[in-house]
């Protein structure tokens, strides 16, 4: 099975790569000069390219670490094949770094899903493979918490995650053992759990483990290099004054709630092939219908959120190349009374969002989502590549669905990928004071 195993991806692998080269070169032919932000992030690596380190365009916010990396990938190419003058540093060039990261990231995906699906390996080698062409970044251990930092400033908050999941490890031992003690049940202790009595059982749970020293110097010694990463981090913002280094007007933080329901909303589209069925939804209706103050409480709390705590940043408002313009313009803005008839949609997402982790613990599901709400609900401006990460983790710790499942993603995410592709090539435009081609993208 392993060495099948080992064919499959091998020839997803080589797939990945060839359809990634043609789209590569289909693309840059389509647009060779750099496009929107890769006007201020290809001139900054090309300085670090040429080696002038000390300039740094005050309009950048993020850390250096893309610049690095790509200088420290196309320098020991150039001096292996030889190459010189323009094509060096080229847009191109720096371009075809991310195709390189995509191969990488296919590979780490992988390997994560065997870990976390490790009990399931005899009979889902197909159903794993499959489950790994997710494009997206994950920062996985302290030293790789790191070098994500130095990528985007945000990505400190998975490293918390990262911390937070050994945690819950050690609290789930800990519960386990504590039950068998008691001859009870010695399952982790996952959601959903009893009301009555479960919540004042797991506080009490949870204040013991933290005031016990024993457990405390068990965690200690698992989470230290997260924690050196978390305090090198404080560090840096004090020195900074920040945490977005560069222009600061337009990433100012605030508390935009309404963030979170889009996460809920934009997570159920994509995972509806693997998430949604007709007994979940009927499960959901069971449930409200068990349950129905609970829930007029929590759409109460969701009108107060949407109604007091909804920002719209000027950018959603006035960059018509972007998807999230026009989901604004033509949903959210043809009634001020939109923004709270979805509320009912993004109640059933989050409840879907949660049923779906449900074989998680409880202690994991707490982490993932104080994290979810710190990497969502401080950005003002909606942009779906902000859910990429937390969608990701999301994707991975889900049960592995069926090999039919797995099939309807692959296709949603290729019809989905194919006519962003052909929008972007084809669907152009021009601004009026402007002769430069715009074009649509994320």
């Amino acid at each position: 099975m392993e060495k099948f195993e080992g064919y499959i991806f091998t020839a997803l692998c080589s797939t990945n790569f060839l359809v990634s080269c043609l789209l590569f070169s289909k693309i840059t032919r389509e647009q060779r000069e750099p496009y929107m932000d890769e006007i201020f992030h290809v001139r900054q690596a090309q300085k670090y390219c040429y080696g002038k380190f000390n300039e740094w365009d005050p309009m950048i916010t993020t850390l250096p670490g893309l610049y690095l990396a790509s200088v420290g990938v196309i320098k020991p190419v150039v001096w292996l094949v030889d190459l010189s003058g323009k094509v060096v540093c080229s847009t191109a060039m720096l371009r075809f770094i991310n195709l390189l990261f995509n191969c990488g990231i296919l590979y780490l995906l992988y390997l994560i899903i065997c870990k976390l699906h490790l009990k399931e390996k005899t009979k889902t080698a197909s159903r794993r493979v499959l489950s790994a062409p997710v494009p997206v970044h994950l920062p996985s251990s302290a030293l790789l918490g790191v070098f994500a930092i130095f990528f985007r400033q945000t990505n400190i908050i998975w490293v918390v995650f990262c911390a937070g999941t050994v945690v819950a490890n050690k609290m789930d031992e800990t519960w386990r053992t504590e039950q068998s003690k008691k001859k009870d049940d010695k399952s982790p202790c996952q959601i959903p759990f009893s009301v009555s009595g479960g919540v004042k059982r797991v506080m009490r749970f949870l204040f013991e483990f933290l005031t016990t020293a024993n457990h405390m110097k068990a965690v200690m010694l698992v989470v230290w290099p997260y924690i050196l990463v978390a305090v090198g981090f404080i560090v840096f913002i004090v020195l900074n004054d920040g945490i977005v280094v560069g222009d600061r007007t337009s990433h100012e933080a605030c508390l935009n709630f309404p963030q979170l329901f889009y996460f809920f909303s934009f997570a159920l589209f994509f995972s509806i092939p693997t998430s949604l069925c007709y007994h979940r939804a009927l499960r959901f209706l069971q449930t409200l219908k068990k349950q129905p103050l609970l829930y007029l409480l929590v759409t109460g709390l969701c009108l107060l959120l949407v109604w007091k705590f909804t920002f719209v940043h000027k950018y959603l408002l006035a960059d018509n190349r972007h998807f999230p313009f026009y989901v604004w313009k033509r949903i959210f803005q043809k009634h001020e009374a939109v923004r709270f008839a979805l509320i009912p949609a993004y109640v059933f997402a989050a409840w879907n969002f949660m049923d779906t982790l449900k074989s998680r613990s409880l202690f994991w599901s707490l982490a993932f989502l104080v994290c979810l709400l710190a990497a969502t609900v401080p950005q003002k401006l909606l942009e779906f590549r902000y859910f990429i990460v937390p969608y990701l983790l999301y994707r991975l710790h889900m049960p592995l669905p069926t090999l039919t499942r797995l099939v309807l993603e692959f296709l949603l995410y290729t019809a989905v990928n194919a006519a962003t592709l052909y929008i972007f090539v084809n669907k152009t435009f021009q601004w009026p004071n402007s002769p430069a081609v715009q074009r649509f993208m994320w």
